[in-house]
Protein backbone atom coordinates (compact mmCIF):
# COMPACT_ATOMS: atom_id res chain seq x y z
CA UNK A 1 0.00 0.00 0.00
CA UNK A 2 0.98 3.46 -0.99
CA UNK A 3 0.97 6.75 1.88
CA UNK A 4 1.16 10.09 0.89
CA UNK A 5 1.09 13.57 2.52
CA UNK A 6 1.52 16.79 0.34
CA UNK A 7 0.16 18.53 -2.51
CA UNK A 8 1.47 21.00 -5.40
CA UNK A 9 0.97 23.70 -2.41
CA UNK A 10 2.03 21.69 0.34
CA UNK A 11 4.98 23.58 1.76
CA UNK A 12 6.13 20.23 4.19
CA UNK A 13 8.66 21.12 7.38
CA UNK A 14 11.10 19.08 9.09
CA UNK A 15 8.90 17.54 11.88
CA UNK A 16 6.18 16.49 8.84
CA UNK A 17 9.20 14.52 7.39
CA UNK A 18 10.02 12.74 10.61
CA UNK A 19 7.02 12.28 11.25
CA UNK A 20 6.17 10.36 7.97
CA UNK A 21 9.18 8.50 7.94
CA UNK A 22 8.28 6.85 10.99
CA UNK A 23 4.77 5.81 9.35
CA UNK A 24 6.22 5.03 6.41
CA UNK A 25 8.92 2.47 8.05
CA UNK A 26 5.98 1.31 11.00
CA UNK A 27 4.93 -1.49 9.25
CA UNK A 28 8.14 -2.57 7.26
CA UNK A 29 9.17 -5.95 7.89
CA UNK A 30 12.37 -5.29 9.14
CA UNK A 31 12.47 -6.02 12.78
CA UNK A 32 15.76 -7.51 13.48
CA UNK A 33 17.13 -6.88 9.74
CA UNK A 34 20.12 -5.05 8.27
CA UNK A 35 18.58 -2.25 6.19
CA UNK A 36 20.55 -0.35 3.51
CA UNK A 37 19.47 2.87 2.51
CA UNK A 38 20.16 4.26 -1.07
CA UNK A 39 20.37 8.32 -1.09
CA UNK A 40 21.17 10.68 -3.59
CA UNK A 41 24.50 12.83 -3.56
CA UNK A 42 24.65 16.60 -3.50
CA UNK A 43 23.75 17.02 -7.15
CA UNK A 44 20.00 16.53 -6.22
CA UNK A 45 17.81 18.74 -3.82
CA UNK A 46 16.06 17.87 -0.61
CA UNK A 47 15.96 17.50 2.83
CA UNK A 48 18.80 14.52 2.38
CA UNK A 49 20.28 15.10 6.09
CA UNK A 50 16.65 15.38 7.22
CA UNK A 51 15.56 11.65 5.74
CA UNK A 52 18.90 10.46 7.23
CA UNK A 53 18.06 11.12 10.98
CA UNK A 54 14.83 10.01 10.40
CA UNK A 55 15.09 6.99 8.92
CA UNK A 56 18.20 5.90 11.87
CA UNK A 57 15.67 7.30 14.33
CA UNK A 58 12.78 5.60 12.88
CA UNK A 59 14.67 2.28 12.36
CA UNK A 60 17.47 2.01 15.46
CA UNK A 61 16.48 -0.44 18.20
CA UNK A 62 14.56 -2.76 15.73
CA UNK A 63 16.96 -3.06 13.58
CA UNK A 64 20.20 -5.12 13.34
CA UNK A 65 21.80 -2.42 11.00
CA UNK A 66 20.78 0.66 9.24
CA UNK A 67 24.00 2.01 7.31
CA UNK A 68 23.48 3.97 3.79
CA UNK A 69 24.71 3.86 -0.08
CA UNK A 70 25.24 7.47 -2.02
CA UNK A 71 23.74 6.69 -5.70
CA UNK A 72 26.57 8.30 -7.87
CA UNK A 73 25.75 7.02 -10.99
CA UNK A 74 28.97 8.24 -12.80
CA UNK A 75 29.64 10.96 -10.33
CA UNK A 76 32.58 11.48 -8.49
CA UNK A 77 33.14 9.86 -4.92
CA UNK A 78 32.14 12.06 -2.27
CA UNK A 79 34.87 12.99 0.69
CA UNK A 80 33.89 12.80 4.14
CA UNK A 81 33.53 16.64 4.51
CA UNK A 82 30.96 16.95 1.48
CA UNK A 83 28.79 13.75 3.25
CA UNK A 84 29.16 15.78 5.83
CA UNK A 85 27.41 18.62 4.39
CA UNK A 86 24.69 16.48 2.26
CA UNK A 87 23.81 15.14 5.84
CA UNK A 88 23.45 18.00 7.46
CA UNK A 89 26.22 17.62 10.35
CA UNK A 90 29.14 18.48 11.28
CA UNK A 91 31.75 15.85 11.55
CA UNK A 92 31.47 15.34 15.06
CA UNK A 93 27.98 14.39 15.23
CA UNK A 94 28.02 12.29 12.25
CA UNK A 95 31.45 10.40 14.62
CA UNK A 96 29.38 10.08 18.01
CA UNK A 97 26.07 10.32 17.52
CA UNK A 98 25.76 8.27 14.18
CA UNK A 99 28.84 6.27 14.54
CA UNK A 100 26.90 3.20 14.54
CA UNK A 101 25.68 4.01 10.79
CA UNK A 102 28.16 3.62 7.24
CA UNK A 103 27.48 5.97 4.78
CA UNK A 104 29.34 4.49 1.50
CA UNK A 105 30.25 5.68 -2.00
CA UNK A 106 29.16 4.14 -5.07
CA UNK A 107 32.10 2.97 -7.04
CA UNK A 108 30.84 2.61 -10.56
CA UNK A 109 34.18 1.96 -12.14
CA UNK A 110 35.83 -0.68 -9.57
CA UNK A 111 34.43 -4.16 -10.49
CA UNK A 112 35.02 -5.56 -7.28
CA UNK A 113 32.40 -3.24 -5.98
CA UNK A 114 30.14 -4.97 -8.31
CA UNK A 115 27.99 -8.06 -8.72
CA UNK A 116 26.25 -9.50 -12.22
CA UNK A 117 23.01 -10.22 -11.13
CA UNK A 118 21.50 -11.30 -15.07
CA UNK A 119 21.62 -9.95 -18.58
CA UNK A 120 18.90 -8.21 -20.97
CA UNK A 121 19.23 -10.71 -24.22
CA UNK A 122 19.12 -9.28 -27.35
CA UNK A 123 15.51 -10.26 -27.54
CA UNK A 124 14.64 -8.26 -24.62
CA UNK A 125 16.41 -5.43 -25.61
CA UNK A 126 14.90 -5.27 -29.37
CA UNK A 127 11.23 -5.45 -27.33
CA UNK A 128 12.05 -2.78 -24.97
CA UNK A 129 14.03 -0.87 -27.55
CA UNK A 130 11.26 -1.15 -30.37
CA UNK A 131 13.95 -2.66 -32.23
CA UNK A 132 16.48 0.53 -31.81
CA UNK A 133 19.21 -1.66 -30.42
CA UNK A 134 19.59 -5.48 -30.97
CA UNK A 135 22.91 -6.37 -28.21
CA UNK A 136 22.77 -8.06 -24.96
CA UNK A 137 23.39 -6.24 -21.96
CA UNK A 138 25.25 -7.65 -18.82
CA UNK A 139 23.26 -6.43 -15.85
CA UNK A 140 25.56 -5.53 -12.88
CA UNK A 141 24.92 -3.91 -9.76
CA UNK A 142 26.58 -2.19 -6.64
CA UNK A 143 27.44 -5.70 -4.35
CA UNK A 144 26.55 -4.04 -0.96
CA UNK A 145 22.98 -4.43 -1.66
CA UNK A 146 23.16 -8.32 -0.93
CA UNK A 147 24.69 -7.78 2.00
CA UNK A 148 21.25 -6.39 3.77
CA UNK A 149 18.14 -7.89 4.14
CA UNK A 150 15.84 -4.60 2.98
CA UNK A 151 16.54 -1.86 0.93
CA UNK A 152 14.79 1.40 1.27
CA UNK A 153 15.31 3.39 -1.86
CA UNK A 154 15.06 7.15 -0.50
CA UNK A 155 15.40 10.36 -2.78
CA UNK A 156 13.50 13.07 -4.71
CA UNK A 157 11.25 12.72 -8.19
CA UNK A 158 12.11 14.96 -11.18
CA UNK A 159 11.79 15.12 -14.85
CA UNK A 160 14.55 13.58 -16.16
CA UNK A 161 16.26 13.57 -19.86
CA UNK A 162 17.11 9.72 -19.63
CA UNK A 163 14.49 8.54 -18.09
CA UNK A 164 11.46 10.96 -18.20
CA UNK A 165 11.34 10.98 -14.65
CA UNK A 166 14.15 10.59 -11.82
CA UNK A 167 13.64 8.76 -8.61
CA UNK A 168 12.44 4.81 -7.80
CA UNK A 169 14.65 2.00 -9.04
CA UNK A 170 16.70 4.96 -10.89
CA UNK A 171 18.59 4.45 -7.95
CA UNK A 172 19.59 1.19 -8.93
CA UNK A 173 20.31 1.98 -12.71
CA UNK A 174 22.16 4.06 -13.14
CA UNK A 175 22.54 5.20 -9.46
CA UNK A 176 24.45 2.19 -7.70
CA UNK A 177 24.92 0.23 -11.41
CA UNK A 178 28.20 -1.31 -13.95
CA UNK A 179 29.74 0.75 -16.83
CA UNK A 180 27.21 -1.27 -19.10
CA UNK A 181 23.59 -1.12 -18.31
CA UNK A 182 24.92 2.95 -17.17
CA UNK A 183 25.73 3.41 -20.98
CA UNK A 184 23.22 1.36 -22.63
CA UNK A 185 20.42 2.69 -21.05
CA UNK A 186 21.99 6.30 -21.42
CA UNK A 187 21.95 5.98 -25.06
CA UNK A 188 18.65 4.85 -25.19
CA UNK A 189 17.49 7.94 -24.19
CA UNK A 190 19.51 10.17 -26.59
CA UNK A 191 17.96 8.59 -29.40
CA UNK A 192 14.63 9.05 -28.42
CA UNK A 193 16.15 12.67 -27.60
CA UNK A 194 15.97 14.69 -24.70
CA UNK A 195 12.38 16.93 -25.87
CA UNK A 196 10.42 13.36 -26.23
CA UNK A 197 11.87 11.58 -22.94
CA UNK A 198 11.89 14.49 -20.57
CA UNK A 199 8.49 14.75 -17.96
CA UNK A 200 6.97 11.84 -19.68
CA UNK A 201 6.70 8.90 -17.21
CA UNK A 202 6.49 5.71 -18.90
CA UNK A 203 9.70 5.43 -21.30
CA UNK A 204 11.61 2.79 -23.28
CA UNK A 205 14.40 3.69 -20.98
CA UNK A 206 12.29 3.47 -17.53
CA UNK A 207 10.89 0.24 -19.34
CA UNK A 208 14.48 -0.77 -19.78
CA UNK A 209 15.32 -0.48 -16.13
CA UNK A 210 12.31 -1.74 -14.46
CA UNK A 211 13.56 -5.19 -16.23
CA UNK A 212 17.32 -4.53 -14.93
CA UNK A 213 15.32 -4.43 -11.50
CA UNK A 214 13.80 -7.38 -11.60
CA UNK A 215 16.82 -9.14 -11.59
CA UNK A 216 18.29 -7.60 -8.33
CA UNK A 217 16.57 -10.31 -5.42
CA UNK A 218 15.90 -8.84 -2.36
CA UNK A 219 13.34 -6.99 -0.37
CA UNK A 220 13.12 -3.62 -1.45
CA UNK A 221 10.74 -0.27 -0.75
CA UNK A 222 10.80 3.61 -1.29
CA UNK A 223 10.28 6.66 0.29
CA UNK A 224 9.88 9.63 -2.62
CA UNK A 225 10.00 13.07 -1.74
CA UNK A 226 8.99 16.30 -4.47
CA UNK A 227 10.81 19.20 -3.89
CA UNK A 228 10.73 22.35 -5.20
CA UNK A 229 13.08 25.65 -4.87
CA UNK A 230 10.54 26.96 -2.11
CA UNK A 231 9.58 23.86 -0.34
CA UNK A 232 9.16 20.30 -0.05
CA UNK A 233 5.77 19.27 -1.45
CA UNK A 234 4.88 15.79 -1.30
CA UNK A 235 6.13 12.41 0.23
CA UNK A 236 6.04 8.79 -0.77
CA UNK A 237 6.40 5.28 0.52
CA UNK A 238 5.74 1.84 -0.28
CA UNK A 239 6.79 -0.40 -2.76
CA UNK A 240 8.99 0.73 -5.21
CA UNK A 241 6.67 1.07 -8.64
CA UNK A 242 3.49 2.16 -7.06
CA UNK A 243 5.25 5.09 -4.61
CA UNK A 244 7.20 5.98 -7.93
CA UNK A 245 4.04 6.60 -9.80
CA UNK A 246 2.08 8.57 -7.17
CA UNK A 247 5.40 10.74 -6.78
CA UNK A 248 5.67 11.12 -10.62
CA UNK A 249 1.60 12.70 -10.60
CA UNK A 250 3.18 15.12 -7.81
CA UNK A 251 6.21 16.00 -10.18
CA UNK A 252 4.58 16.35 -12.68
CA UNK A 253 2.06 19.28 -11.82
CA UNK A 254 4.96 20.81 -9.59
CA UNK A 255 7.77 20.51 -11.58
CA UNK A 256 7.00 21.37 -15.43
CA UNK A 257 5.94 24.96 -16.67
CA UNK A 258 4.45 25.22 -19.67
CA UNK A 259 4.82 28.72 -22.23
CA UNK A 260 3.00 29.01 -25.69
CA UNK A 261 6.18 30.38 -27.05
CA UNK A 262 9.37 29.71 -27.59
CA UNK A 263 12.16 32.25 -25.83
CA UNK A 264 14.88 33.83 -28.69
CA UNK A 265 17.12 33.67 -25.38
CA UNK A 266 17.49 31.95 -22.25
CA UNK A 267 19.62 32.69 -19.62
CA UNK A 268 19.91 29.95 -17.49
CA UNK A 269 21.58 29.87 -14.34
CA UNK A 270 23.35 26.88 -12.48
CA UNK A 271 22.99 26.35 -8.95
CA UNK A 272 26.28 25.80 -7.06
CA UNK A 273 25.13 22.20 -6.33
CA UNK A 274 26.34 21.60 -10.18
CA UNK A 275 30.06 21.68 -9.95
CA UNK A 276 30.78 20.69 -13.89
CA UNK A 277 29.26 20.53 -16.42
CA UNK A 278 28.40 16.92 -16.82
CA UNK A 279 25.69 17.98 -13.58
CA UNK A 280 25.11 21.36 -14.96
CA UNK A 281 24.50 20.48 -18.25
CA UNK A 282 20.53 20.33 -17.04
CA UNK A 283 20.18 23.73 -17.29
CA UNK A 284 19.94 22.85 -21.30
CA UNK A 285 18.12 19.71 -20.75
CA UNK A 286 15.50 21.75 -18.59
CA UNK A 287 14.83 24.19 -21.06
CA UNK A 288 15.61 23.53 -24.40
CA UNK A 289 11.95 22.97 -25.60
CA UNK A 290 11.39 26.52 -25.24
CA UNK A 291 14.14 27.57 -27.16
CA UNK A 292 13.50 28.85 -30.11
CA UNK A 293 14.91 28.18 -33.67
CA UNK A 294 18.50 29.15 -34.01
CA UNK A 295 18.02 31.03 -30.15
CA UNK A 296 20.46 30.96 -28.25
CA UNK A 297 21.14 29.28 -24.29
CA UNK A 298 22.89 30.60 -22.19
CA UNK A 299 24.54 28.24 -19.56
CA UNK A 300 25.27 30.55 -16.74
CA UNK A 301 28.09 29.53 -14.19
CA UNK A 302 30.24 31.77 -13.24
CA UNK A 303 31.49 29.14 -10.46
CA UNK A 304 32.34 26.00 -12.70
CA UNK A 305 36.17 26.01 -14.33
CA UNK A 306 35.56 21.79 -15.59
CA UNK A 307 33.60 20.23 -18.31
CA UNK A 308 33.54 16.98 -16.33
CA UNK A 309 35.43 15.58 -13.56
CA UNK A 310 34.83 11.95 -14.73
CA UNK A 311 34.36 12.17 -18.22
CA UNK A 312 36.74 15.32 -18.99
CA UNK A 313 38.93 13.60 -21.45
CA UNK A 314 36.37 11.60 -23.32
CA UNK A 315 34.34 15.31 -24.11
CA UNK A 316 37.66 16.74 -25.38
CA UNK A 317 38.27 14.00 -27.98
CA UNK A 318 34.89 13.96 -28.96
CA UNK A 319 32.94 17.52 -28.19
CA UNK A 320 29.16 18.61 -27.99
CA UNK A 321 27.12 17.57 -31.00
CA UNK A 322 23.73 16.57 -31.65
CA UNK A 323 22.05 12.67 -31.87
CA UNK A 324 22.64 12.58 -35.89
CA UNK A 325 26.14 13.63 -36.15
CA UNK A 326 27.08 10.83 -33.49
CA UNK A 327 24.50 8.40 -35.16
CA UNK A 328 25.29 8.77 -38.75
CA UNK A 329 29.39 8.69 -38.62
CA UNK A 330 28.69 5.49 -35.53
CA UNK A 331 31.95 3.39 -36.64
CA UNK A 332 33.97 6.43 -35.51
CA UNK A 333 32.08 6.87 -32.13
CA UNK A 334 30.79 3.74 -30.93
CA UNK A 335 34.05 3.00 -28.93
CA UNK A 336 33.58 5.86 -26.92
CA UNK A 337 31.57 5.25 -23.60
CA UNK A 338 27.88 5.45 -24.86
CA UNK A 339 27.03 7.51 -21.49
CA UNK A 340 29.57 10.08 -22.55
CA UNK A 341 28.32 10.46 -26.19
CA UNK A 342 24.57 10.18 -24.34
CA UNK A 343 25.01 13.33 -22.16
CA UNK A 344 26.96 15.51 -25.77
CA UNK A 345 24.01 15.36 -27.49
CA UNK A 346 21.67 16.27 -25.07
CA UNK A 347 23.52 19.46 -23.90
CA UNK A 348 23.96 20.29 -27.74
CA UNK A 349 20.31 19.74 -28.24
CA UNK A 350 18.48 18.44 -31.42
CA UNK A 351 19.51 19.02 -34.73
CA UNK A 352 20.86 17.46 -38.04
CA UNK A 353 23.63 16.21 -39.71
CA UNK A 354 23.67 16.15 -43.19
CA UNK A 355 26.30 16.13 -46.44
CA UNK A 356 29.06 16.62 -43.28
CA UNK A 357 27.08 19.73 -42.44
CA UNK A 358 25.66 19.76 -38.63
CA UNK A 359 23.42 22.21 -37.99
CA UNK A 360 22.39 22.50 -34.72
CA UNK A 361 18.86 23.85 -33.59
CA UNK A 362 19.92 25.51 -30.95
CA UNK A 363 22.99 28.03 -30.15
CA UNK A 364 24.65 26.43 -26.71
CA UNK A 365 26.66 29.02 -24.97
CA UNK A 366 28.90 28.55 -21.83
CA UNK A 367 29.64 31.27 -19.30
CA UNK A 368 31.75 29.53 -16.85
CA UNK A 369 35.15 30.08 -16.04
CA UNK A 370 35.82 27.44 -18.63
CA UNK A 371 38.94 29.23 -20.97
CA UNK A 372 37.32 30.09 -23.96
CA UNK A 373 39.46 27.91 -26.53
CA UNK A 374 38.43 24.98 -24.76
CA UNK A 375 34.89 25.68 -25.03
CA UNK A 376 35.28 25.88 -29.06
CA UNK A 377 37.18 23.27 -29.00
CA UNK A 378 34.80 21.14 -27.63
CA UNK A 379 32.22 22.64 -30.17
CA UNK A 380 30.05 24.85 -27.41
CA UNK A 381 29.82 29.00 -27.54
CA UNK A 382 32.03 30.80 -25.31
CA UNK A 383 30.67 34.30 -23.23
CA UNK A 384 32.91 35.61 -20.24
CA UNK A 385 30.63 35.70 -17.24
CA UNK A 386 31.58 38.73 -16.11
CA UNK A 387 30.24 40.39 -18.68
CA UNK A 388 27.00 39.28 -17.71
CA UNK A 389 24.57 40.83 -15.14
CA UNK A 390 21.49 38.00 -14.89
CA UNK A 391 19.04 40.75 -14.08
CA UNK A 392 19.63 42.86 -17.68
CA UNK A 393 17.79 39.44 -18.72
CA UNK A 394 15.00 39.51 -15.58
CA UNK A 395 11.33 40.81 -16.79
CA UNK A 396 11.75 40.25 -20.69
CA UNK A 397 9.74 37.61 -21.58
CA UNK A 398 8.04 39.80 -23.61
CA UNK A 399 11.22 40.21 -26.25
CA UNK A 400 11.89 37.01 -26.12
CA UNK A 401 14.26 36.97 -23.11
CA UNK A 402 13.77 34.27 -20.60
CA UNK A 403 16.05 34.52 -17.00
CA UNK A 404 15.81 31.19 -14.50
CA UNK A 405 17.66 31.72 -12.16
CA UNK A 406 17.94 28.30 -10.47
CA UNK A 407 17.87 25.97 -13.64
CA UNK A 408 18.17 22.51 -14.06
CA UNK A 409 15.27 20.76 -11.94
CA UNK A 410 12.14 22.88 -13.59
CA UNK A 411 11.26 21.59 -16.85
CA UNK A 412 9.76 23.86 -19.33
CA UNK A 413 7.95 23.17 -22.27
CA UNK A 414 5.79 24.27 -24.96
CA UNK A 415 2.41 23.78 -25.00
CA UNK A 416 2.53 22.50 -28.85
CA UNK A 417 5.39 20.20 -28.26
CA UNK A 418 4.56 18.62 -31.93
CA UNK A 419 7.61 20.04 -33.65
CA UNK A 420 9.81 17.45 -31.37
CA UNK A 421 7.68 14.33 -32.32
Amino acid sequence: MVISHGSPTADLKEQDIRDFVARATANLPVNGKRVLAIIPDHTRSGPTGTMFRAIVEALRGRVRKIDFLIALGTHPPMPEDKIDQLLGMTAEERKTQYGDVTVFNHHWDQPSALKLVGQLSTEQVEELTSGMLSMAVPVQVNKLVFDYDHVIICGPVFPHEVMGFSGGHKYLFPGIAAPGIINFTHWVGALLTNPVVNGTRDTRVRATIEAAADMVSGERSLIAYVVDTKAVRGLFAGPVREAWKAAVALSDQVHIVYRDKPYKTVLSCAPPMYDDIWTAGKCMYKLEPVVADGGTLIIYAPHIDEVSYTHGKVLDEIGYHTRDYFVKQWEKFKNYPWGVVAHSTHVKGVGKYEHGVETPRVNVVLATRIPEERCRRINLGYMDPATINPQDYANREDEGVLLVPKAGEILYRLRDMSKFG
